[in-house]
């Protein structure tokens, strides 16, 4: 009898393990992520570098995706101003550590059309928006931030 009450408590502890998502010794939960949006350019270089300075925090234990917009699009051209603000580090100088840190930097391709731009414009480390890498960067939740 005492037998089957431990098979039956061992059961049990397997089930809840399974409905937590443990899958074993050492399993890690996974990753939650950070969707930042950029929409502002050279018009407000607080905004755009406060988002390029939190990606650039997050990525130390999330997964970051920045995805640049409307006037967002200026920052990720080839040739686009270097933007400075305060005690932020220059965006170009943060456009290149970025991807280093494994962020992934994307730039609407309908937004680069209407600025008469097209993906060779971009520069280096920015790919163009794909819906499905939205909903797949990350394996946790996505937390959005706007700037």
């Amino acid at each position: 009898m005492q037998s089957n009450i431990a098979w039956l408590w061992i059961g049990l502890a397997t089930v809840g393990l399974l409905h937590t998502g443990v899958s074993g010794v050492g399993a890690a939960e996974p990753r939650d992520g950070v969707f930042i949006h950029v929409t502002h350019g050279k018009d407000d270089p607080h905004r755009v570098l406060m988002a390029l300075n939190m990606a650039s925090i997050m990525a130390d234990d999330r997964d970051v995706l920045v995805y640049f917009d409307v006037k967002g699009i200026q920052v990720v051209l080839k040739h686009a101003e270097n933007l400075r603000y305060a005690q932020f580090p220059p965006s170009k100088e943060q456009l290149v550590a970025l991807p280093e840190k494994g962020v992934i930097l994307m730039a609407c391709p309908g937004c680069l059309k209407a600025a008469g731009k097209a993906k060779d414009d971009l520069a280096p480390g920015v790919e163009l928006a794909d819906k499905d890498r939205f909903f797949s960067f990350t394996k946790g939740r996505i937390l959005t931030l706007d700037y």
